[in-house]
C-alpha cells in the first residue's frame, strides 16, 4: 500500500511543482509529473539530511517535497533547453 501512496502523493507534489513554476519545457503525463514529485521529494529528503535539518531515518514532509521538485522542474529546464 506504501508504493501506492508514493505513487498518489508523487502525482499530487508534481502537479504543485507544475503549477507554481510554469514553462514552456515542463513535463507533462502523469507518468512524467508522478516521477517529478517522487525524485522531489527524494531530493528534499537528501539535502535536508546534508544540511542537517532531519536525521538520517527523517523524510521530507509535504512542502519540503514541493520545493525539491520546483529545483528538479528547474534543472529539467536546463536539459531540455539544451536538447
Amino acid at each position: 500500500m506504501s508504493i501506492i501512496w508514493t505513487i498518489i502523493i508523487g502525482f499530487i507534489v508534481g502537479l504543485i511543482a507544475r503549477f507554481l513554476s510554469p514553462g514552456p519545457h515542463n513535463p507533462s503525463g502523469f507518468i512524467l509529473t508522478t516521477v517529478l514529485g517522487i525524485v522531489g521529494a527524494a531530493l528534499a529528503t537528501w539535502l535536508g539530511q546534508q544540511i542537517g535539518w532531519y536525521s538520517p531515518g527523517d523524510r521530507a514532509g509535504f512542502i519540503g517535497a514541493i520545493i525539491g521538485s520546483i529545483l528538479v522542474l528547474m534543472i529539467w529546464r536546463v536539459f531540455a533547453r539544451s536538447a
